[in-house]
């Protein structure tokens, strides 16, 4: 979940190295720290809490020297301090390291280490790595680190500077994301493209037990048996994401607001003359007639989004379809059949537990299905096939219009393979279209009741406990608004199937308990009804979510957020914007910082 960057060129170093990190900042924000090599010199600055800690101390000072590394990091390993942050230092202070990962043994190591006179200075597994690459260095950088790698266990990837090689950076990756950018005169490391994009257009991807030797003019990479290799330079057409709001207050607020943009994106994506098209899916009708079962597997909002796709797929394509939380479905004890197929959903394409359960499924000759937003991540390079969400990308910790993207997605994927089988008709297919058209609009009008879903946030703010509730396809919509709110506004906040609350549940309300009761007119709405009885009954206060024009909901809420009407299965989709506002709105009222909440980080890249 760190943020790794790193640099040999002839730029301020200073500035490359703390542009970089704020780019990164989304990979975590507990602390950070750079390390530059000059006249030969290694020097180090870290700090605990947010990036701006570390760029007042440094703005001041004028940093020579042409290579350096930076990390901006999301604690596994010990508490956030300024000891815990990286970059690690042997204890010579001639080598540092920045690591994103976890080394599971670590203290077996570090105890052999501390035994041979090594100091340690942090909480840290990652300290371990510089320490003991040190204690195995005889004048071979490349054999002491393979030295290393070797007893190594965890995943990781890696950047290493040294002051007896002053001129050079090394990189590794096991398991977890590394990029390298190629420039004119200048290269660069980097977690992923956001970091150095600015700079270059031209990127290396490095694959798993791969080294990269890097300096100003150069790069090698080398493999896991030493022998030097040639890949492939890509050319990124996209331009990184920029570091301002466009007038909003947060970066929240201004991806929520982008999602009516997102959706005509996608739909002009993938909808050609009426009909859904996906040119570069890599399946053919044959293997997507012959499927039995899907497997979907994800984590956080991208499992919600798959547990919305269950009930589509199941609905229009008729095809069974289980959905797991990704670090549970690697251990299970999986029955392959050859006409099953796995789901895998991530926004960054790099998350750990996700990246670790295609592997395990490619090793039962599952095929792969990614749905991802971001192009050449690891798990869209390890896919059979990929579908791309193209949400662009979230600075926003708590995804919106990313989460807006996958559900389009998948339910037009859904429609797609419908088709292929036959299994709905055509003027099903003709009254999905014509809603589909509509949707951008009907988000822009939830989009401007805003202040009114503030007024609501108000009244409602101080509130310790949420309870959100929904049945159907609004289900994981429930699931999703709690989410949202404990994400950012740090009140525990939980989802139920609607049905569920009379078998425990129901024994938490009473009035100090807000019940967000999603309601909208679907197959599922007299049930709801009943449901928001009961709450009712029980002095519970009733936030609902409801079709415009359904005047009798009136009758059993407090208060009323209208949704436009629409088909059924399009509900989700319009359920989310209030349920993101809502959220957005009483973290705000708290005072809590929206953008990058305490605890969490964008890219989840360890187990």
């Amino acid at each position: 979940m760190c943020g790794i960057v790193g640099y040999a060129g002839d730029r301020d170093i200073g500035s490359v190295l703390l542009v970089g990190l704020e780019r990164l900042s989304y990979r975590g924000y507990d602390s950070s720290g750079i390390a530059v090599i000059s006249n030969n010199e290694l020097s180090w600055w870290k700090k605990e809490g947010k990036l701006q800690h570390l760029k007042t101390a440094i703005e001041p000072l004028s940093l020579l020297g042409s290579v350096g590394i930076g990390h901006t990091r999301w604690a596994t390993h010990g508490k956030p301090n300024q000891y815990n942050a990286h970059p690690h230092i042997a204890t010579t202070k001639k080598m540092a390291v920045v690591h994103n990962g976890i080394i599971e043994n670590y203290l077996s190591l570090k105890r052999a280490l501390i035994e041979k006179g090594h100091i340690f200075r942090s909480e840290t597994d990652s300290e371990v790595i510089i320490q003991l690459i040190e204690s195995l260095y005889s004048g071979d950088m490349i054999d002491a680190i393979n030295q290393a790698l070797k007893m190594l266990t965890g995943t990781f990837a890696i950047s290493i500077i040294s002051e007896d090689d002053p001129g050079k950076m090394y990189a590794i990756r096991k398991d977890s994301p590394l990029i390298l950018g190629i420039g004119d005169h200048e290269t660069f490391v980097a977690s992923d493209l956001n970091a150095i994009t600015p700079h270059t257009k031209s990127i290396v991807y490095l694959d798993d037990n791969e080294m990269a030797i890097l300096d100003k003019h150069s790069y090698k990479i080398l493999n896991s048996e030493g022998k030097e290799i040639t890949k492939p330079i890509h050319t990124i057409k996209w331009d990184s994401i920029e570091s301002n709001k466009d007038g909003y207050d947060h970066f929240m607020l201004k991806e929520i607001h982008e999602q009516p943009t997102v959706v005509r994106r996608i739909l002009n994506k993938f909808i050609q003359d009426s009909s859904i098209s996906f040119k570069h899916l890599n399946l053919t009708d044959e293997e997507i007639m012959s499927i039995r079962r899907f497997i979907i597997q994800a984590c956080g909002t991208s499992w919600h989004a798959g547990f919305f796709a269950k009930y589509i797929i199941e609905r229009f394509a008729r095809i069974l379809t289980e959905v797991d939380i990704s670090s549970e479905f690697r251990y299970r004890e999986m029955i392959a059949d050859s006409k099953d197929m796995v789901i895998a959903i991530s926004q960054s394409g790099e998350t750990a537990d996700t990246l670790a359960c295609i592997r395990e499924a490619k090793s039962k000759f599952y095929k792969i299905l990614s749905f991802v937003n971001v192009k050449n991540s690891s798990i869209s390079r390890e896919s059979d096939s990929v579908v791309y969400s193209h949400s662009g990308q979230e600075i926003g910790v708590a995804s919106t219009k990313n989460y807006i993207a996958q559900l389009l997605s998948l339910l037009l994927f859904s429609i797609y393979t419908a088709k292929i089988k036959q299994t709905f008709s055509s003027k099903t297919e003709m009254t999905l279209m014509d809603a589909l058209k509509k949707l951008p609009d009907q988000i822009q009008s939830l989009l401007n009741k805003n202040d009114e879903i503030k007024e609501i946030a108000r009244k409602y703010h101080t509130a310790k406990n949420f309870i959100f509730i929904g049945r159907g396809i609004n289900y994981p919509s429930a699931l999703e608004g709690a989410l949202k709110l404990k994400e950012i506004s740090y009140i525990h906040a939980t989802g139920y199937a609607a049905g569920e609350l009379k078998h425990g549940p129901i024994a938490l309300i009473d009035e100090d308990v807000p019940i967000v009761c999603i309601s909208p007119k679907t197959s599922t709405y007299s049930k709801m009804i009943s449901n928001i009885e009961e709450v009712r009954a029980r002095k519970g206060r009733t936030i609902v979510i409801a079709s415009q024009g359904d005047d009798d909901i009136l009758h059993h809420a407090e208060d009323v957020i209208y949704i436009p009407n629409t088909v059924e299965e399009l509900t989700p989709i319009l359920v989310a914007i209030p349920l993101q506002l809502l959220a957005y709105h009483i973290a705000i009222l708290l005072n809590c910082d929206v953008d990058q909440p305490r605890n969490l980080a964008k890219s989840v890249t360890v187990e």
